[in-house]
């Protein structure tokens, strides 16, 4: 009799749940905000557990996932209708990077440090912050990209322009400290490194948030403003 109820509530789950993401749309797939990926969590956890608690029977999971769908069902139409709402449930992009400038009290905002914030350059194939204009963190997490001019990929291809080769840009300084090792393994010594500096009228390590070094493109620095 067991194995017969498991599988009447496997049956009925299993379609519940298609119903209910069929309905409510890609988004609970695509876990576009951090509340529908919560959502989706729960909604799975409510099956699950009801799944293998022997004295929950069908009517409790037909309620409790009806009922989640219905919360989920009023939030999407609010979303929908209400503009401050949308804003309250699924958030606003940030903008980290305006007109090329690292914008820190963003980042400071979004609970994000330099490291993660290149992390997520590269891995949208953009392996220097000269790059880039704009940088906007989504809702979901993901950051969208606007390129300066010159570093668009249509240039080269466009104007049959020669290709170069491609060097990958090396971080010398991060939060005012210098990264020793990655400045020797350049070959270069802190004598070289205060001359790049001297030139751009830096002369204190502290003061820089980011400096970055490109072979073909030089030294690019930006301070604490």
């Amino acid at each position: 009799m067991k194995i017969m109820y498991l599988t009447i509530e496997i049956i009925t789950g299993f379609f519940l749940l298609f119903i209910i993401v069929k309905f409510v749309g890609k988004k609970i797939i695509n876990q576009i905000t951090p509340f529908t990926f919560i959502a989706s969590i729960v909604l799975g956890e409510l099956l699950g557990n009801a799944l293998y608690d022997h004295q929950i029977g069908v009517f409790y999971i037909i309620y409790s996932m009806g009922l989640w769908a219905i919360l989920l069902f009023v939030v999407e139409y609010l979303g929908q209708k209400y503009l401050s709402f949308r804003g309250i449930v699924e958030g606003k992009p940030s903008a980290l990077i305006k007109n090329g400038i690292v914008d820190r009290e963003e980042l400071r905002k979004n609970r994000m440090n330099i490291n993660q914030l290149q992390s997520l350059l590269r891995q949208s194939e953009t392996f220097s912050i000269r790059e880039v204009a704009s940088c906007y963190l989504e809702a979901n997490g993901s950051i969208s990209i606007l390129k300066k001019t010159k570093y668009q990929k249509t240039t080269q291809e466009d104007f049959n322009m020669s290709i170069k080769p491609v060097y990958v840009p090396v971080t010398l300084i991060r939060d005012g400290e210098v990264l020793w090792d990655e400045v020797n393994d350049l070959g270069f010594n802190e004598e070289w490194l205060k001359a790049q500096l001297s030139s751009q009228r830096i002369t204190e390590y502290k003061t820089i948030f980011l400096a970055e070094w490109l072979e073909d493109d030089g030294l690019f620095v930006q301070t604490y403003q």
